[in-house]
């Protein structure tokens, strides 16, 4: 694991993503999630923890980052908080986003709705403190893992247009990623054609990954028709859910991270500000 000392030492506050509780569900906002060795569910007060650079490392780029789960859970500690501190390392501010899980027993929400709201909501509530937490507001990316993965399609290809009359004036905030980093992300979401103004991606998955190889290889095609610069890594193996690749035995797979550090470089995105 990346040394607690790569990040700064006032990081991992958690800010709910709305002060009152999510709207249509203020009276849940109290409901304490659950959370049980590698996850946590029961998401009712859905929320960013903030991970910040050292101050002499920081980039002013900053990422939404997205955990998998299937929609039932969240895969916080191996997809949101590893990630967020390893980008944290490279002097980019990572934010982990807890969002609501449309298919968990019992639950009142929906995928296309509340997971969407929250991964549009996190954007909006970072970008509108971007002064507050040194970032540049035009490099704020998302990073989406299986499910995760969903939620930023959904973000980053639908309308991020704000509402200008809006009486919360972080929903005046545009929600739109400047780049995205796609890790075996599922199919919800994924376009038929992948708008003009879409983010430049980074795409990852295993080609045994039975689940999310198929959208990977749409992103791409549909990327490379829209003449949008993107990059993907296609390993033979790994199958699904390999994390940041610390549990895998494919030195490919354990390497990935530093393809993406490659990438972030590559595309002045590790540029101080």
């Amino acid at each position: 694991m990346i040394p607690t000392a790569a990040i700064a030492q006032e990081t991992l506050r958690e800010i709910p993503l709305w002060p009152n509780g999510a709207p249509g569900f203020e009276s849940r906002r109290n409901e304490p999630a659950v959370a049980r060795d590698y996850w946590i569910a029961n998401i009712h007060n859905p929320s960013i923890t903030i991970y910040l650079p050292p101050k002499e490392k920081a980039t002013g780029a900053a990422v939404v980052i997205c955990p998998g789960g299937g929609h039932r859970l969240l895969v916080f500690n191996a997809e949101g908080d590893e990630p967020a501190r390893y980008l944290a390392s490279l002097g980019v501010t990572a934010f982990a986003l807890k969002y609501r899980l449309g298919r968990q027993e019992g639950s009142p929400y929906s995928i296309e709705k509340h997971a969407r709201e929250d991964g549009q909501r996190a954007m909006r509530l970072v970008r509108s403190r971007a002064r507050e937490w040194n970032l540049d507001p035009n490099r704020i990316g998302m990073m989406g893992f299986s499910a995760g993965g969903e939620v930023v399609s959904m973000v980053a290809f639908g309308s991020g247009i704000p509402d200008v009359n809006a009486t919360d004036e972080i929903d005046r905030v545009d929600s739109r990623p400047n780049f995205l980093i796609m890790v075996y992300p599922g199919p919800l979401g994924i376009p038929d054609v992948v708008p003009a103004n879409a983010p430049p991606a980074f795409l990852l998955v295993a080609n045994d990954d039975e689940c999310c190889s198929p959208p990977i290889l749409k992103l791409l095609q549909r990327y490379r028709d829209a003449k949008i610069p993107v990059e993907a890594h296609i390993y033979a193996h790994g199958s699904h859910a390999f994390n940041m690749g610390k549990r895998s035995q494919l030195l490919s797979i354990k390497g990935w991270p530093q393809r993406l550090a490659d990438w972030l470089a590559d595309n002045h995105l590790l540029d101080a500000r």
